[in-house]
């Protein structure tokens, strides 16, 4: 693969190590972070360098990453004052790693193909293990002529990079794996909590049923933090309820029916209001252990 100069804009949990896996592969990395004293701390762990605005990250790269909040988060470093649009040069590509909506996609991509520079959504799944190890899923929306350009540069973080079809399409993909997620999450609170109060041993119970049709990622990678009451290992509730806002919007739009999900949303703002609003998504497990006491 031919080394690129790149620039990842968003160091959090996901974009601090995926940036690393793009300097370990031997590109050139320029990183932004709202909080100047990270991207000096990524600096100082992977090499490149860290501008002061997303425009200056961006200057002369031949590919742009973000992972940022929201809709909002994402305008604000790439439209507005000093953001990394302004700086774009032609036949560059920006890609998206933002859950954000697929709206904000389009209209993003909109703005790229004036300024004669490519535009991708490409969203993941995998969590900060994921990002940590370099295993992540990407749904990619937009162009495929972009997607194959940037294909093996997203590789460099990736376990499977997957064109899901036009720009907005790997949002909506993204919002297809967190209806499924948040319900499977639902159904493994309820069977261990199920095995608890029934007086099961859970580690020989999940040792049989998941190698049958029960079994899951989520069964696999969270059975034994649930099971031991722990919630400080995955997905925060709170980016979750906002993902799955996202879902329930955009089901408005195209007329699907989610009634699984709205009320998984629901009982994810009941863990809100325990004031655990940052455990990871499992603690699910714990509000039915409230509503139990």
């Amino acid at each position: 693969m031919k080394m690129a100069r790149v620039a990842f804009i968003g160091l959090g949990v996901m974009g601090y190590p995926m940036a690393g896996h793009l300097a370990k592969a031997g590109h050139q990395v320029t990183v932004f972070n709202r909080t100047a004293q990270k991207a000096k701390s990524w600096v100082e762990e992977y090499g490149g360098s860290h501008a002061a605005i997303p425009a200056e990250a961006a200057d002369g790269c031949d590919f742009v990453f973000a992972c940022v909040g929201n809709d909002d988060d994402l305008r604000s470093v790439t439209t507005d004052n000093g953001g990394a649009f302004s700086a774009m040069k032609p036949g560059s590509i920006f890609i998206d790693n933002t859950t954000a909506s697929a709206d904000i996609a389009r209209e993003l991509n909109e703005i790229a193909k004036t300024s004669a520079f490519g535009f991708l959504d490409a969203p993941v799944s995998g969590g900060q293990a994921g990002a940590q190890n370099g295993a992540l899923t990407v749904m990619v929306g937009g162009d495929i002529e972009v997607f194959d350009k940037a294909k093996p540069v997203i590789e460099c973080y990736s376990k499977m990079v997957g064109h899901m079809g036009s720009s907005g399409s790997g949002q909506i993909a993204k919002m297809v794996n967190q209806i499924c997620i948040a319900s499977l999450v639902q159904g493994l609170a309820e069977g261990i909590n199920f095995a608890q109060n029934a007086g099961l041993d859970v580690e020989n119970l999940i040792e049989v049923i998941s190698k049958g049709a029960a079994g899951s990622w989520q069964m696999s990678n969270r059975y034994e933090t649930m099971n031991a009451g722990e919630y400080e290992h995955g997905f925060a509730v709170d980016w979750m309820r906002k993902d799955l806002q996202i879902c329930l919007a955009e089901a408005r739009n195209n007329g699907s029916q989610l009634p699984i999900t709205a009320l998984v949303d629901q009982f994810y703002s009941e863990v809100q209001t325990m004031g655990v609003n940052r455990w990871d998504t499992a603690s699910l497990l714990a509000r039915l252990k409230k509503f139990e006491s």
